[in-house]
């Protein structure tokens, strides 16, 4: 097949491809029993990994692609990111008890689309909170800084707003009591997403557009043009445009990402300078 071919073929089957990777490592960890968060972190590498390929065979935008000093920003938010994140669930198995249901109402097919559905809105209303309160912007726009969208920035965050973030949605996950292996094919989901959704590659979703977020989308939320930069799903658009957010449309591109005035933040590499911006009086 000529390599042309395989990139039109890679721009239609990408994210398909990394939601069956999602189900075969979600099967044989419940089923074999294998340790869900190890399952997780691995899975997360290999999604990293095909979507740095990616990023190279498909690029959307070349000059997007970080250089030698961005890979070691990205390294240490990426750390921070992942002691947010922990830090968020630990938080709600302290104040919940457990986040699983040993004894769950639903079967399993019932509850992976409820989980999914509930903890997709509560990602979206701590997403669009991030972004419409002053407070919570001082933590979430540190994450719009870059003037670029590429899977290495996607972990460019204040640990703070991951805390915030991620304790919300499995707060949400928690009180219902859905089953740990519910909870466990959520996450693969979004980890999948979440990671696509920043991928600087060049995908043609089409009528997927509608239902499940995507990079053509996210790079409009990145717009510095706020009119158009809605799209606070990260996993799902149904959210978007149900509460009309969505503003994508087909060959619809961003002029350009990032904020729309640089000034209110520090620099992604000033790391020290930006965790203690949000606290300080003249943050933006």
């Amino acid at each position: 097949m000529p390599r042309q071919r395989v990139r039109d073929v890679l721009t239609v089957t990408a994210q398909p491809l990394l939601l069956l990777a999602a189900v075969a490592v979600f099967v044989p960890t419940v089923w074999l029993g294998w340790e869900p968060g190890m399952a997780t972190f691995l899975f997360q590498f290999a999604v990293l990994g095909i979507l740095l390929v990616l990023e190279f065979v498909i690029p959307y935008n070349p000059s997007w692609r970080p250089d030698r000093r961005e890979w070691g920003y990205y390294a240490v938010y990426y750390v921070l990111t992942a002691v947010g994140g922990a830090l968020g669930q630990n938080l709600v198995l302290l104040g919940v008890g457990a986040l699983a249901d040993p004894d769950p109402v639903l079967p399993l097919w019932g509850e992976i689309p409820l989980a999914l559905l509930l903890g997709s809105l509560a990602s979206y209303g701590v997403h669009r909170a991030g972004h419409t309160y002053a407070w919570l912007w001082r933590l979430h726009g540190v994450h719009h800084v870059p003037d670029k969208v590429n899977v290495g920035n996607n972990s460019v965050n204040h640990v703070a707003d991951v805390v915030i973030s991620q304790g919300f949605v499995q707060l949400a996950l928690a009180l219902v009591g859905f089953s740990e292996r519910a909870v466990f094919a959520v996450g693969l989901f979004v980890v999948a997403q979440g990671y696509f959704v920043h991928a600087n590659i060049r995908v043609r979703l089409g009528p997927l557009n509608h239902v499940l977020a995507g990079p053509e989308q996210h790079r409009l939320h990145h717009s510095t043009d706020l009119a158009e930069a809605g799209h606070y799903g990260s996993d799902l658009s149904l959210w978007d445009r149900l509460f009309g957010t969505f503003t994508w449309r087909p060959g619809r591109e961003p002029a350009a990402v990032g904020l729309a005035d640089p000034r209110t933040f520090p620099a992604t590499g000033s790391i020290l300078t930006t965790l203690v911006h949000p606290w300080r009086r003249s943050a933006g």
